[in-house]
């Protein structure tokens, strides 16, 4: 196998290797009906998700002259919490950190989740050995986690022609540039493939790709 040509990757955890788009769907749908606002099905969520998380909200229909988004957000996270552990990993996720690892690639992860919330399923995982930091937000609104990755990058003892980034949001590819690294967005977790190929982003078709990379810039990648 070509050497990898990255010494870091700072993944997404949410929709990126945490399958947890459905869950999403199903808790949104609760706070909606209590509200007897219109429900969502997936198709319709994965095309209005985005952050900050309010303005999706906000597509959603709720108003927030009425009723604020704290309360709103709160009740998401409430029911997010209580079914957190019915959720499983992506397919290929602990093999393709493991395949990594194991050519010297070292593994963070930067999340939108709240910090204690996201390092309870960590262990759930027992993923904690795979990762130099898990890094989250200190609330649980999701934002934008932008200022923590500017941070991280400059904690880690890499270039920035070292890192690449991997997410599933449009967002995610907006903390790259950010942060000055390469992107490569993955379909699948909370957005459609047409709103995260507008970024310009490389785009996989699955997970185990990664692992293939062997372009050195992202902007040239191909996989075999």
């Amino acid at each position: 196998m070509t050497s990898f040509p990255y010494k870091h990757i700072i993944w997404d955890w949410n929709g990126t290797l945490l399958n947890d788009s459905w869950l999403s769907v199903a808790v949104i749908n609760k706070v909606l009906s209590k509200r007897n606002m219109p429900t969502i099905d997936h198709d319709h969520y994965t095309r209005i998700f985005g952050f900050p998380v309010i303005d999706y909200y906000a597509r959603l229909g709720f108003d927030f002259e009425t009723e604020s988004f704290e309360i709103i957000g709160t009740e998401f996270i409430d029911g997010y919490e209580a079914q957190k552990f019915e959720l499983e990993l992506h397919n290929d996720t602990r093999q393709v950190l493991k395949s990594l690892k194991d050519q010297g690639v070292t593994h963070s992860i930067l999340s939108a989740y709240k910090q204690s919330f996201f390092e309870e399923l960590i262990d759930h995982f027992e993923l904690a050995d795979m990762f130099l930091k898990v890094i989250g937000l200190d609330n649980h609104y999701a934002h934008s986690k932008v200022e923590n990755g500017v941070q991280w990058m400059s904690e880690l003892p890499y270039d920035k022609a070292e890192v690449l980034f991997v997410g599933d949001t449009a967002h995610d590819f907006e903390v790259a540039e950010a942060i000055g690294v390469d992107c490569i967005l993955i379909p699948g977790g909370h957005q459609t493939r047409t709103t995260l190929e507008k970024t310009g982003a490389i785009i996989l078709g699955s997970l185990e790709e990664v692992i293939f990379l062997t372009a050195k810039s992202a902007k040239d990648a191909e996989v075999y």
